[in-house]
C-alpha cells in the first residue's frame, strides 16, 4: 500500500477509533477492594493499529490483572467501550474478523432501499458526490465521511445500549473527544456510547465533527490521544497505558498534501502523547506493541494485527505478575464485569424531529419503520437513520432519547447540508474500441430540492460529447405518503448514430429533437416507479455522412406519442451487481392526434437477475424490443444494438433493425476486495441474439452468438472495464470503457 493511500485511511480511521469510545462504571460490589490499588487502563487512538489493545487485554486477563476502569480515545475507546460495556475478549476478536474499511466507511443504505430517485442516478455517468451551490459559491462535506455508517457498528459493538451514565457499566469508561471551537479536551462520563465513540472519531477532513450538546467535537487524538490524566481524574493508583499511535512519516513519504496533512496530525499527538508519558510515575506501566508497517488504516487487517498486543503485554509480564489477583477473586470479578447492562427497549411516545429549513420532517417519519407505541429494536432504528442519510439532503444523521414528564420522546438530529438544497454533480463517460471508434460524454446536472413542503424537485441536466443535449424537468410529488407525482419536462437533444454494413460503417446519421412531456406516475415504495405521460415536438434527422439511399430526409418530422415506462429495481449494485433483480418496460404509442408525422407502436422490454456464491456471481439478462401492429418503426427510432456486452464480438451499435432478441449469460468474481469502492472483478459472457428488419439490406438476421472475457474496476471516476469480445463468425473487439457500458 502506497505511503498516501495509508496516510488516507489513517485519517479516515482516526475518526472511527474515537468513536467507540464507552466511558465507565462498576455496578455495586464491583468496586476494587481497598487493600489493593485501583487499576486503570489507558488505550490511546491509533486507527486499525488499535486493534493490539485487544491483545494487552487477553494477556491482563491471562495473568488476572484486574481492571478496575478504562480511559480510552478514538480506537481505545472503540475497544474500551466494548470491553467496559461486558464484550469479552473472546467476542472482541470475533468481531475484529468482521471488521473492514467497507463495512465502517460505506455509507449509503443498501440499493435496494433507496428512493427510485436516487436509484436512478445510479445509470447515469456521475463520478463526483454532490455538491452544494449557495450564494454563488460550491460548498463540500465536512469529511469523507459522515460517521452514520460507522455509528451503526458501534451500537454493536458495545452492549450496552441508550443513553446512560458510564459509571453504570460493568466497568467504569472514559472516552475523550476535542472541541474544535475551543481546542480543549472533551471528557464524557455519560451518553449514549456509540455517539460519544463517534465524537470521539471524528478525524478533521475525513470524518465529518459530531455536533454535540453545541460544540463541534472532533478526534481526541488532537488533545489527549493516551488520557492518562483521565485516568487519574477516575482515581487510578496504578494507570497501565497502551501506545499504539502512528509514527512520524519518513522525509521520503512527505510527497503530496495527504501525506502533509497526514504528518500534521501526527506531530499534534504525538507531543500529547509525550506529555502523558512523562506523567507516568514508577508504579505505572507502559506498553508500546511494535506495529512495523501496519498502517492506521489498515482496517481489514485487523486479526493480524491484535496478536502484537499480546507480545508487548508479555514482555512486561514480570510488571503484570505483581497485580495478579488468585483464581477465584478474579473470577468472580470478571463475571460481574460480563453482566451486560439491559437495553431501554420501551416504546417511544413520539418521535421528534430537529428544526429543519427545507426538509418535511414528515417525510422522514414516512421512511422510518420505527413507530411510536412500538417496542424499540435497534437494528431497525439503525437502519432507519442510514435510511434517512441515504435521502442525499443532510450532512449528519443521529438520534438521541429524552424524558419529559413521563414521556419517552425519540429526537432524530438531521443536519441538514449546510449550503442549503441546491447541488451540482458532474460525470464523465469514455469509451474505446481498438481500431475504432472513440467516444466521450461529459455531463453536469443542477439540481434544486424541497422547493415545496411535499418535496418538489427540479433537475436541469447539461451533456456535451456523442449526445449532446440540455434537459430540465420538474419533479412534483403529490403527498407524502402514496407516492403519486406529476412531472413536466422539456428536452433539446443531438446525438451522432452511426449505421454499419458488416464490420464497415457506411453512414453516419445526425438526429436533432425537441420535446416537451408530462408525466403522472407513482412510486412502487422502494421497489420502482411507473409513468403513463404524454411528449410532444420536433425532430430532424440528417445524413451527415454515407449513400442517400440511406437518407432518412432532411424535413422536420413532428413528434407525438403516448408513453408508458415502467421500472423494478432490485439491484444491490448497478456496475458489479452481486444479487437482486431489475426488469424494465418501455411503450411508445406515436399518434397524429398528438401531431406526429409517423404513427407507430414500438415496446421494448429488459431484465437482469445475478447471485452470488461466495465471491462468485452469476447474472442472465434479456432484452426484447419489436413493433405492435403492421406500422413499421422509422429509420429515425430503430433499435440499436451491438458492442461491449450487448453482443461482445461486434461493434457499438453495429445492428439497427425493427425487432431485437438478446439474452445474455455472465459469470464474474471480485478478485479485489475495495475499501470505500466495489474493487475489481474478473469475468466472462456468453451472448447470444438477432437483429430483425434490419436498416442496412443483407445485414444478418439469424441468430448470431458471441463471448467476452473482461476486467472492471470500481474507481473515484467510476466502473472501468477492460475487455476482449469474439464472435462465433470470428470477428473480434477490444474494449475500454470509463462508466456504464450497459
Amino acid at each position: 500500500m502506497k505511503s498516501s493511500t495509508r496516510v488516507l485511511l489513517a485519517m479516515l480511521w482516526l475518526g472511527i477509533a474515537s468513536a467507540t469510545a464507552a466511558p465507565s462504571a462498576a455496578p455495586a460490589g464491583a468496586s476494587p477492594q481497598a487493600k489493593r490499588p485501583k487499576i486503570c487502563v489507558v488505550l490511546s487512538g491509533g486507527g486499525a493499529r488499535g486493534a493490539a489493545h485487544v491483545g494487552v487485554l487477553k494477556t491482563l486477563e491471562k495473568y488476572r490483572v484486574p481492571v478496575d476502569c478504562i480511559a480510552g480515545t478514538s480506537m481505545g475507546a472503540l475497544v474500551g467501550a466494548a470491553y467496559a460495556s461486558g464484550v469479552s475478549v473472546a467476542e472482541m476478536e470475533n468481531i475484529l474478523a468482521g471488521i473492514s474499511t467497507e463495512l465502517l466507511f460505506k455509507e449509503k443504505p443498501p440499493r435496494q432501499e433507496q428512493s427510485m430517485r436516487r436509484k436512478q442516478d445510479d445509470y447515469r455517468i456521475f463520478v463526483t458526490p454532490e455538491l452544494g451551490v449557495a450564494g454563488g459559491e460550491l460548498g463540500i462535506a465536512k469529511g469523507v465521511v459522515s460517521g452514520v455508517q460507522l455509528e451503526t457498528v458501534l451500537r454493536k459493538l458495545a452492549r450496552a445500549k441508550g443513553y446512560l451514565r458510564f459509571d453504570a457499566l460493568p466497568i467504569p469508561f472514559r472516552a475523550v473527544a476535542t472541541d474544535l471551537v475551543t481546542g480543549k479536551a472533551v471528557v464524557f462520563d455519560e451518553g449514549e456510547l456509540a455517539n460519544v465513540m463517534r465524537a470521539s472519531m471524528s478525524v478533521p477532513g475525513a470524518v465529518a465533527p459530531a455536533e454535540f450538546g453545541g460544540m463541534v467535537l472532533v478526534d481526541g487524538m488532537l488533545t489527549s490521544n493516551l488520557p492518562v490524566a483521565t485516568a487519574r481524574a477516575m482515581g487510578a493508583d496504578i494507570v497501565i497505558a497502551v501506545n499504539v499511535g502512528t509514527p512520524l512519516l519518513e522525509r521520503e513519504e512527505l510527497n503530496g498534501v495527504v501525506g502533509i496533512m497526514g504528518q500534521m496530525l501526527n506531530i499534534l499527538t504525538e507531543q500529547n502523547v509525550q506529555v502523558a508519558i512523562a506523567s507516568l510515575t514508577p508504579r505505572d506501566i507502559l506498553i508500546t506493541p511494535e506495529l512495523g508497517t501496519f498502517s492506521t488504516g489498515d482496517f481489514d487487517h485487523l486479526p493480524k494485527i491484535a496478536p502484537h498486543g499480546e507480545q508487548a503485554a508479555e514482555a512486561v509480564a514480570d510488571r503484570l505478575a505483581p497485580l495478579s489477583l488468585d483464581g477465584a477473586e478474579y473470577a468472580a470479578l470478571r463475571i460481574r464485569q460480563q453482566i451486560a447492562v439491559p437495553a431501554d427497549e420501551r416504546p417511544v411516545d413520539e418521535i421528534r424531529f430537529a428544526t429543519m429549513r427545507h426538509v418535511n420532517p414528515q417525510s422522514l417519519a414516512a421512511i422510518m419503520e420505527t413507530r411510536t407505541g412500538q417496542r424499540v429494536d435497534q437494528d431497525t432504528l439503525d437502519r432507519d437513520m442510514v435510511r434517512v442519510y441515504g435521502t442525499g439532503d443532510f450532512e449528519h444523521v443521529n438520534y438521541r432519547f429524552l424524558e419529559e414528564a413521563g414521556r419517552r420522546i425519540l429526537v432524530v438530529d438531521a443536519v441538514e447540508k449546510t449550503w442549503g438544497r441546491d447541488t451540482l454533480r458532474l460525470g464523465i463517460g469514455l469509451s474505446a474500441e481498438l481500431g475504432g471508434d472513440s467516444n466521450f460524454n461529459l455531463l453536469a446536472r443542477y439540481r434544486k430540492g424541497w422547493i415545496n413542503p411535499l418535496g418538489g424537485e427540479w433537475r436541469t441536466e447539461l451533456q456535451l460529447g456523442r449526445t449532446s443535449a440540455l434537459r430540465t424537468e420538474f419533479y412534483q410529488p403529490l403527498s407524502l405518503v402514496g407516492g403519486l407525482f406529476v412531472s413536466p419536462s422539456l428536452a433539446l437533444e443531438r446525438r451522432s448514430t452511426p449505421v454499419y454494413d458488416g464490420q464497415q460503417r457506411v453512414a453516419v446519421y445526425d438526429i436533432s429533437s425537441r420535446q416537451a412531456g408530462l408525466d403522472v406516475g407513482s412510486l412502487l415504495g422502494r421497489y420502482g416507479e411507473v409513468r403513463l405521460g404524454i411528449v410532444v415536438g420536433a425532430l430532424k434527422p440528417r445524413l451527415d455522412t454515407g449513400p442517400p439511399s440511406l437518407s432518412p430526409g432532411d424535413q422536420s418530422i413532428g413528434a407525438g406519442a403516448v408513453t408508458l415506462r415502467a421500472v423494478l429495481d432490485q439491484l444491490n449494485s448497478v456496475s458489479f451487481p452481486r444479487s437482486g433483480w431489475r426488469a424494465g418496460l418501455k411503450l411508445y404509442r406515436s399518434t397524429a392526434q398528438l401531431g406526429a408525422d409517423d404513427e407507430y407502436f414500438k415496446w421494448d422490454v429488459d431484465g437482469t437477475a445475478a447471485a452470488s456464491f461466495g465471491e462468485h456471481t452469476f447474472s442472465v439478462s434479456a432484452k426484447l424490443g419489436g413493433r405492435y401492429g403492421a406500422d413499421p418503426l422509422p429509420r429515425y427510432d430503430l433499435f440499436q444494438w451491438g458492442g461491449f456486452l450487448q453482443m461482445s464480438g461486434y461493434r457499438t451499435g453495429q445492428f439497427a433493425g425493427g425487432n431485437l432478441q438478446y439474452l445474455r449469460a455472465m459469470y464474474y468474481r471480485r478478485v479485489l476486495r475495495g475499501s470505500l469502492f466495489e474493487g475489481a472483478y474478473g469475468g466472462v459472457s456468453l451472448e447470444t441474439g438477432r437483429m430483425r428488419q434490419a436498416l442496412v439490406p443483407g445485414s444478418p438476421e439469424g441468430w448470431l452468438r458471441s463471448g467476452s472475457v473482461f476486467v472492471g474496476l470500481d474507481t473515484v471516476i467510476g466502473p472501468t472495464y477492460l475487455g476482449y469480445g469474439l464472435a462465433s463468425d470470428g470477428t473480434s473487439q477490444v474494449y475500454f470503457y470509463v462508466g456504464r457500458p450497459f
